[in-house]
């Protein structure tokens, strides 16, 4: 991966270290909860204009309540989004102007196997198709970075090109990292793109370890729930921790495109923020360019900007930025 935190980790960044935010807008994906509510709590403490995409209106509206009792003087912009449905995705799109940061934060996990309303695999949907669209969709009005959540699980991910909808085979656990998997390979490859274009905005991952949310909750049926809710007394960090290496992606200075920021720990469950390593298989451009080729088909969304030109190859470019 490009560069590295250096004197940060040693200082253990944290959220204090969150530059002033003042005249920047930033579109948050779930924000109503979790990551993304802590996440937009902070930035609004640094006078940040927050778009909080929500999937439930009524939900979003408590969390708005929740964060301007914190901070009174909080700018919060709430919008409906279903990242699952497509359709949803381009009405909220078709809303936005011009803003600085989009944070793919939002996300399902291990539900029982359902279909979006386009016919794709939920988590898929939700996790991987729906913020490439979005990403796409926005593109044009994205001025500076553009930050997507992924996992420790996508180590254990591989696309099933052949069965995306987990019709001949599905597990909730396998088809999680498939679609924390995609996000890697989707980062690092709009990475290679915005280079190849000598583009001033920078794609960057981020995951949070193992951080206490309801994601974990919300999903999982039976044993498996009861295992996350266990695991979430015994084991996990606070989320006020474990959003530190998204907050940091979409904020520091130093952060540069095509780094994968999350915690300095043990097996990189819990810590403060520093650049870590995908699992090989995730850098394999091949792979990457084929998941963007198929993502285009199925969403119906391309990136113009940043198509490849018949003699510059989207993985050419190197150099930091």
């Amino acid at each position: 991966m490009r560069g590295m935190l250096g004197s940060m980790t040693a200082s253990r960044w944290t959220a204090a270290d969150i530059p002033d935010q003042t005249g920047r807008t930033f579109v948050i994906t779930g924000a109503n909860s979790g990551l993304g509510f802590v996440m937009t709590r902070e930035l609004a403490r640094r006078g940040a204009s927050v778009v909080m995409a929500v999937r439930d209106l009524s939900k979003g509206e408590r969390a708005r309540a929740e964060i301007t009792a914190a901070v009174p003087d909080a700018r919060l912009d709430l919008r409906a989004l279903d990242l699952a449905d497509l359709d949803s995705v381009r009405a909220f799109a078709a809303q936005l102007d011009a803003f600085d940061v989009l944070v793919n934060n939002a996300g399902v996990m291990m539900p029982p196997r359902r279909l979006s309303p386009q016919g794709h695999e939920s988590q898929f949907a939700c996790n991987h198709l729906g913020h490439f669209a979005l990403t796409g969709l926005l593109f044009p009005a994205v001025r500076a970075r553009v930050v997507t959540l992924s996992s420790t699980m996508h180590r254990r991910g591989r696309i099933r090109f052949d069965d995306l909808t987990g019709a001949h085979g599905y597990s909730p656990t396998a088809f999680y990292a498939q679609s924390k998997f995609a996000n890697v390979l989707f980062g690092l490859e709009l990475d290679r793109r915005l280079r190849a274009a000598a583009h001033p905005v920078r794609s960057l991952l981020a995951h949070p370890g193992y951080s206490a949310t309801n994601l974990q909750l919300s999903g999982p049926t039976g044993l498996a729930r009861g295992f996350m809710r266990l695991g979430n007394r015994v084991v996990a960090q606070h989320v006020d921790r474990g959003v530190l290496p998204q907050l940091y992606a979409a904020t520091a200075a130093a952060a540069e495109g095509g780094q994968f920021i999350g915690p300095d720990g043990f097996a990189e469950t819990r810590g403060y923020p520093t650049v870590v390593r995908p699992v090989r298989s995730a850098e394999d451009p091949e792979v990457a360019r084929r998941l963007w080729a198929l993502s285009e088909e199925l969403t119906g969304v391309r990136f113009p900007a940043l198509d490849p030109a018949p003699d510059r190859a989207p993985g050419s470019a190197s150099s930091g930025r």
